[in-house]
């Protein structure tokens, strides 16, 4: 704030133009690549299912007319009603159809993450706007956010949870707020439920170290609405356990919490270091300010953003890096505290305050020779960046053709941005971190509009001309030889392909298969009946 004038206006108008940045970012390729393993397809079946009412109660999501135990289905039923409004019964859902509503929920983080960053620093328009740009500009929160699966829209539900607890100590409508925290706690009910612990506790224990509930405006009218809020979510669990009876907790133990806490699932050899890797691999160039940040945190802990940030991150890291099974986007809730403490620091390169202008409560950041000096870091990256582009051209670094646009339009934004940051003048170091954003949006422009942004299909084999096999060859059911059951094959063959472990039968196989009759081939996989 301002010494001797009046409080800074929120920055509105900046925090819609950088949400509505990320909506045309989300929504660039949607629809250009199939549905992967394991989620999306899994997805995007019990969507189409909920759509055509094949549980044995309304709102009870199946896969393949089973009961679908793994998650509730409130994003599910968003898809469902998209694809009903833009897909005809009796065809197959597309990609981009499968992909909007959760692409579409997720850009909401980046203004909400800049309001409760305005919430948590009243007056700090800077911090504030430095949280939207590094959430618009993070490669984990912009990609995972465009899939058919539940990490990004969970994390618009943790922001605005975390949001309405905010404002109930500063606004007069203590049920209103109450009740959308109650609503969001609601709709990470209904998303990954079990996560709702971690994001409570954190907000709780925020609450409990500033004593901030004392101050809440009017608290009988705050736990009503959060009451009322949570209806939905706590309705929809005790429906789903009055229909399915005990298999209703498999949701929560079996195939829930149960689960990652206690099996090391596929993937997880790594164990704790799993999301440690996930976000040293994705925070750039961010990732540096976040040893600075958290302990300029701790200095300011009695501040409400130190309170907050640090027990939001400290909160969900513990609940995560000791999981037994990790998978890379299990991760995915650490960014919006990880944000929340960088963007102060992102701030104060810029304006770098003077003593007297400073807030009494936030100290120096620490280190603030080394800090100086990382404006030179980010160059030298862009640098590095610009040789990688021009390797390109020679036959040594062929290989790198496909990444030549992002490593040129990343290195220009990040040299020049780093440059700027260098200047003594305010409008040159403003202008700098707009170069490194606008080199990382670019980048991720690039990467959406190309097929490198889901890099997961390239790990095996393609399932759409398999899957056109089994579709042009009706009849008995169909097994896969040689692999794993896969959801996408599923998804696009319109039926469950399982794994075959012996018998006669009809099979798909990549391999000879020597005494059969052969249905159909494409490429080097057929279709043969064996029996």
């Amino acid at each position: 704030m301002r010494s001797g004038s009046a409080p800074e206006p929120a920055p509105w108008v900046a925090w819609a133009g950088l949400g509505l940045a990320a909506a045309v970012l989300a929504l660039i390729g949607l629809g250009d690549l199939p549905l992967r393993d394991f989620d999306e397809a899994t997805v995007a079946r019990v969507a189409l299912e909920l759509r055509h009412g094949l549980g044995e109660a309304p709102l009870l999501p199946t896969l393949w007319d089973k009961p679908y135990l793994n998650k509730a289905p409130g994003l599910h039923s968003l898809i469902a009603l998209v694809t009903r409004a833009t897909t005809q019964s009796d065809q197959l859902p597309s990609e981009w159809s499968i992909r909007l509503a959760p692409a579409v929920l997720s850009c909401l983080v980046v203004p909400l993450g800049g309001w409760l960053q305005w919430l948590l620093r009243p007056g700090d328009r800077s911090s504030a706007l430095a949280t939207s740009v590094i959430l618009l500009t993070l490669l984990p929160v912009a990609r995972h956010g465009r899939l058919a699966m539940l990490d990004g829209t969970q994390l618009t539900a943790m922001a605005l949870l975390w949001l309405a607890l905010l404002q109930l100590n500063r606004s007069r409508c203590s049920a209103l707020w109450g009740a959308v925290a109650g609503l969001m706690a609601s709709a990470m009910l209904l998303l990954k439920a079990p996560l709702l612990v971690p994001a409570a506790v954190a907000a709780g224990l925020a609450l409990a170290w500033g004593q901030e509930w004392k101050s809440w405006n009017n608290r009988s009218a705050a736990w009503l609405g959060m009451m009322l809020g949570l209806a939905p979510g706590v309705g929809w669990h005790l429906w789903h356990a009055h229909i399915r009876g005990s298999e209703a907790l498999w949701l929560w133990g079996g195939d829930g919490a149960g689960r990652v806490l206690l099996d090391a699932g596929e993937g997880s050899d790594l164990g704790w270091r799993v999301p440690l890797i996930e976000v040293l691999e994705g925070g750039w160039p961010w990732l540096p300010l976040l040893p600075f940040a958290l302990v300029w945190a701790w200095r300011c802990r009695q501040s409400r953003w130190g309170r907050w940030s640090l027990a939001s991150l400290l909160t969900l890291a513990g609940a995560i890096l000791p999981l037994r099974t990790q998978l890379p986007w299990y991760s995915h809730p650490l960014w919006l505290p990880i944000t929340l403490l960088c963007a102060p620091l992102l701030a104060w390169l810029v304006e770098r305050p003077l003593p007297s202008k400073r807030a009494p409560e936030s100290p120096n950041p620490p280190c603030r020779w080394l800090l100086l000096r990382l404006p030179m870091f980010w160059c030298g990256l862009g640098l590095l960046l610009l040789l990688l582009g021009l390797a390109s051209f020679s036959s040594i670094g062929r290989s790198l053709v496909p990444y030549r646009g992002m490593a040129v339009v990343l290195g220009l934004g990040w040299c020049g941005g780093g440059w700027w940051l260098r200047s003594a003048a305010p409008r040159r170091r403003r202008l700098g971190v707009i170069s490194l954003s606008c080199g990382n949006v670019a980048a991720l422009a690039l990467l959406f509009h190309s097929p490198l942004w889901l890099w997961e299909l390239n790990e095996t084999w393609p399932v759409q001309p398999v899957a056109a096999l089994a579709k042009v060859n009706p009849g008995s059911e169909i097994k896969l030889k040689g692999y794993d059951e896969r959801p996408s094959l599923n998804w696009y063959a319109e039926q469950r392909v399982e794994r075959f472990k012996g018998g006669p039968g009809r099979r798909l196989s990549d391999k000879p298969q020597k005494d059969c009759i052969t249905e159909g081939q494409a490429g080097r996989w057929t279709l043969a009946d064996c029996r």
